[in-house]
């Protein structure tokens, strides 16, 4: 069963649910927060409850569908005070106030500013609450499957051509991978950006390992197989350590946990070799620069020392086909206490095992202090890559690489 950070029940088109699981508890605690209005959606994005790119943007356009639904429920509108009713222009502009302040929760995903654009025009379109309630949730319905099929596509695609280009430089045995921050059903509809390619580089060493019988088709002829994937911890709040190797471990596939700093002396060492990595993206631009999570400009920098091979793995709805360079890119700066307290939970310091509440026997979070409270914090959320260093995009529609003029040619996606 693959892990689910968003619950969307659509068997009532006009009465739907939604829950989004609360990601600051795992890997300890699965706990979901209903999402009833626009506000709902805004505190988990801005609070890091739910993240990565897709994911938020299906997120903040559940949030605005699950609003529009609840501003036609009479026990709701007898209370509230910020919608006038009565006048259809008057709601069109409050909620295009309100998706505006949505926007704002993260800058950098583009993949929500695109959502809110689609959704933007959907508002305008609209003559009454009842037909906007119609379109979102054909919008939203779509928005998720598609996703959910675009990172098959993508993990489909991304494995069968490292699998070529390995077969074509002569490698053949076993080998690992790297990846940073996390990009998997966790950070999506399902299966994921860069750990959906994880996900089908395994599954085609499984078809690989079993007997020649196997009716199961594999993704390339090639002999190589990946046995083992190195996730980061991620720095500095922790999405590798607490995300993605909980989803490895569920998902039973070979890892081990390395920290941010260690890159180069397990590439170095390992007995395994590591022969590419695969990263998601929060905003691709139009000469290929990505912006991702912290840390993943080091990465790519070892990994071109190394000759790794160095792959970004996101949807077109991650592409920014108006900004020209990185350079364009706003980076958003996050609060400095993220960096001076680490929030997990509550181990008991002689038996090592999770502290749960004498009354509830539910498990204890906790936060501690690791920095002076008083020292200066830089605390970027991301970082820009150069497409200099990117090997690879891989989307739905395919892996792009560069020219002979090492520049990428991306038109197709915008």
């Amino acid at each position: 069963m693959s892990l689910e950070a968003i619950k969307f029940d659509r068997s009532e088109p006009r009465h739907v649910s939604v829950k989004v699981l609360d990601q600051l508890l795992l890997p300890y605690t699965t706990k979901y927060i209903p999402i009833y209005t626009i506000d709902d959606g805004y505190s988990v994005i801005k609070t890091m409850q739910v993240r990565g790119a897709p994911a938020i943007a299906i997120v903040g356009t559940l949030s605005v569908l699950t609003e529009v639904q609840l501003l036609q429920s009479e026990s709701y509108t007898k209370s509230q005070w910020f919608y006038d009713l009565t006048n259809w222009e008057s709601v069109r502009e409050r909620l295009l106030q309100r998706i505006d302040y949505l926007l704002s929760s993260r800058p950098t995903a583009v993949n929500l500013y695109n959502s809110i654009k689609d959704i933007r025009i959907l508002v305008g379109e609209s003559q009454r609450l009842q037909a906007l309630d119609e379109k979102l949730f054909a919008y939203t319905c779509q928005l998720i499957d598609q996703d959910l099929l675009n990172n098959m596509k993508m993990g489909d695609n991304g494995a069968s051509f490292l699998l070529n280009d390995l077969q074509e430089e002569g490698f053949e045995g076993d080998f690992a991978v790297l990846t940073i921050c996390n990009t998997g059903s966790l950070a999506t509809s399902g299966y994921g950006t860069a750990l959906g390619v994880i996900r089908s580089l395994w599954k085609d060493s499984m078809v690989k390992s079993k007997s020649s019988g196997s009716k199961k088709a594999k993704i390339s002829n090639s002999n190589s197989k990946l046995t083992h994937v190195f996730p980061l911890e991620t720095r500095p709040y922790n999405q590798g350590s607490r995300l993605t190797a909980y989803e490895l471990v569920h998902d039973q596939i070979p890892a081990t946990l390395i920290t941010d700093s260690s890159i180069a002396y397990k590439i170095k060492t390992s007995p395994i070799p590591v022969k590419a990595a695969f990263v998601g993206a929060d905003r691709i631009v139009r000469n290929g620069d990505t912006a991702n999570k912290i840390g993943t400009f080091q990465l790519a920098v070892i990994c071109k020392q190394f000759g790794i091979k160095f792959f970004v793995v996101a949807p077109k709805t991650t592409i920014d086909g108006v900004t020209e360079t990185g350079d364009g890119i706003i980076v958003e700066q996050r609060k400095p206490n993220e960096f001076r307290l680490v929030t997990g939970t509550a181990i008991d310091p002689e038996t090592e095992l999770p502290i749960r509440s004498k009354n509830t026997n539910e498990l204890q979070s906790a936060k501690v202090g690791i920095a002076p409270p008083d020292i200066d914090v830089w605390n970027p959320s991301f970082d820009v890559t150069p497409h200099e260093f990117i090997d690879g995009i891989i989307t739905e529609e395919g892996v792009f690489t560069k020219g002979s003029d090492q520049t990428f040619k991306l038109d197709s996606l915008f």
